[in-house]
């Protein structure tokens, strides 16, 4: 039975064309119906997923090839969401390495590459998107062999297949000449090279819970490989806690996968990847035993957080409009119960018991956790994110990216010049048909804010990557924002008549009729200090008028921020509003009165030192 599954994991960085070689792999292998209404995407189930075009949550599929069942894992190509890579590589035998035809290797590919030779998996090669006009497939082949060697990668794994493909085409070829238009040549190479599922189906009963999901009717399911041994519906188990002790269960439901869906199953033999219901306590790294001799598997290692952000509750004056979930109590039961499924997250409570210290892998792993709670209707305050520093051999030091840019030539000189600013350091650089390729090691916190700046420096050509490299000694004092902001001192409805007598005062983040309130961030100033204005005083009401005076006031758009440009904007003493409508950036005290006792507090405990 073990013979005819084999267990693969596809990984690739952002856009390569993972979530696309899935949805193509499952209709040439039968899993629709010819008259089934197909979306694209299929494997993208997450809101989140299919605005962002990335896969954030690591899921599986399975697909008959001959008498063969082929486990795909679909897993995140972000080195945010490496928490869920790193739990479902347990699960496969094999990886798919995607890597685009034209970028080559990217940073996201090292990460997740570098995670699946450390778990001795069988690599194939899949050199996609030949298609396109300037696909180069035997130069980023040479590249990825320099990957491999350059993760130290022994005999074995760099003997591995290549397989060059267009997803969006839906073909796979052994050599880049050949004329077939399916992907049999990639499902003959999962079948031969991936080595199927080891383990003793004989011995006793071991899963490990890789994943969770929740159903309403049967409650929590874990989803996990059978290591050893076999499983049944009605089977009495023992659950092992990944932090100690032991709990006692029974399987009330098993199911297993075949295509996009869950099959009820009576049984499942070693090397499957199931779904149990039944155990209310499985938390992911939980090892699922036999009641006889039940032993644990080894710990789940997880990458430890870089970046971390106080969360608090909302206490804006506007508070209560539009959330549902407001008080201290939602907030801390919302952030604890996401630990449960959200392995690299960290939460911890402070001093003050309104505020929480969240900390996650990156940016992003943080941002789409507060997009998700926002969607849920909660409303929260968020501080600005702070990079996590380590103490090795008595050296403070501190989160080091690698990021790769790609710019037109006549950009270059800028991107030097903002990166070098950020303490930023070449590591690489080539020119690629009228593009310049850099590869930078840069501070975690150099990174927070650049891509912005970069974007507003290329005029929007500039393409930029990043993923985490490891801990270095500390750089040195990086200067963040240059600019002042433009702060509210009055609480009502912005007007377009305010708002045009300061327009010379800098760029604005608010519109006509927009809610506003006393120490709100309302704009930019234009230049590097903060000042209060007034946006919410009307025109005086008199009957006296001049006729061109009154004539239709036009104002340039505002500037609107992403959630993630709004976390990167922020300052020290700034923080960011977040309810289900609105995103709101303002200051920590929000009278003036208070800032300036706050600011002469902290000059005199400076001279005191």
């Amino acid at each position: 039975m073990t013979l005819q599954i084999r267990n693969i994991a596809i990984i690739a960085h952002v856009d390569h064309g993972k979530t696309t070689l899935v949805d193509v792999l499952l209709r040439q292998s039968g899993a629709f119906r010819t008259n089934q209404n197909i979306p694209t995407c299929v494997m993208d189930s997450n809101d989140q997923e299919k605005e962002r075009g990335i896969t954030i949550l690591a899921k599986n599929t399975s697909v008959r090839w001959g008498d063969v069942k082929i486990n795909i894992i679909d897993t995140p190509g972000h080195a945010d969401f490496g928490g869920e890579v790193e739990r479902v590589l347990r699960m496969a035998d094999g990886v798919l390495l995607l890597v685009d035809a034209y970028e080559g290797p990217m940073p996201q590919t090292r990460f997740v590459l570098r995670k699946a030779m450390a778990n001795r998996l069988q690599p194939i090669v899949v050199v996609n998107k030949i298609d396109r006009p300037e696909a180069r497939p035997m130069e980023v082949l040479n590249e990825v062999y320099d990957l491999f060697i350059d993760l130290e990668a022994d005999e074995q794994q760099l003997d591995f297949p290549v397989i060059f493909a267009s997803g969006r085409e839906g073909y796979a070829r052994l050599d880049p000449a050949d004329t077939n238009m399916d992907l049999k040549p990639l499902f003959d190479t999962i079948v031969s090279r991936i080595p199927p599922p080891k383990g003793d189906p004989g011995a006793s009963l071991q899963i490990q819970c890789a994943n969770i999901d929740y159903n309403d009717y049967v409650g929590r399911i874990s989803i996990g490989r059978i290591v050893n041994g076999s499983v049944a519906l009605g089977q009495s188990v023992t659950l092992l806690k990944r932090v100690g002790g032991k709990v006692a269960g029974k399987i009330d439901q098993l199911y297993t996968f075949e295509n996009l869906k869950r099959e009820a199953a009576q049984s499942a033999e070693c090397g499957e990847i199931v779904a149990i219901a039944g155990l209310p306590d499985v938390d992911i790294g939980d090892t699922i035993c036999s009641t006889v001799d039940p032993v644990p598997l080894p710990p789940i290692e997880i990458d430890e957080p870089t970046l971390s952000m106080m969360f608090s509750v909302n206490t804006s004056p506007l508070t209560g409009r539009v959330g549902k979930f407001l008080t201290v109590r939602h907030l801390r039961d919302r952030l604890w119960r996401e630990l449960k499924s959200n392995v690299a997250l960290r939460c911890e409570e402070t001093a003050d018991p309104r505020i929480f210290k969240v900390s996650g892998r990156g940016l992003l792993h943080l941002s789409v956790l507060i997009e998700n709670m926002r969607r849920e209707g909660f409303e929260l305050e968020v501080g600005k994110p702070e990079v996590i520093f380590k103490t090795i051999d008595g050296q403070v030091c501190e989160p080091i990216e690698l990021m790769t840019v790609d710019v037109p030539e006549a950009y270059a000189g800028k991107v030097m010049e903002l990166v070098g600013q950020r303490r930023g350091v070449v590591k690489f650089m080539d020119t690629r048909r009228g593009h310049m390729h850099y590869e930078f090691l840069i501070p975690a916190r150099g990174l927070i804010g650049l891509r912005s700046r970069l974007l507003t420096a290329t005029r929007g050509e500039a393409v930029m990557y990043h993923n985490y490299a490891g801990y270095e000694p500390y750089k040195g004092e990086i200067a963040q924002r240059k600019a002042g902001v433009l702060i509210s001192m009055s609480t009502g409805m912005a007007t377009n008549y305010s708002i045009y007598q300061l327009l010379d005062r800098g760029e604005f983040f608010v519109k006509n009729a927009d809610d506003i309130y006393e120490g709100m961030i309302v704009g930019e100033h234009c230049k590097d200090r903060d000042i209060v204005v007034n946006v919410t005083r009307a025109k005086a009401l008199t009957n006296f008028r001049v006729a061109a005076a009154d004539a239709t006031i036009s104002l340039p758009p505002p500037r609107v921020f992403t959630l993630e440009e709004s976390l990167e904007y922020l300052d020290d003493d700034e923080l960011l509003e977040v309810t289900p409508t609105h995103l709101r950036l303002r200051k920590k005290l929000l009278t003036v009165g208070q800032r300036k006792k706050a600011g002469r507090e902290e000059a005199e405990a400076l001279e005191g030192v």
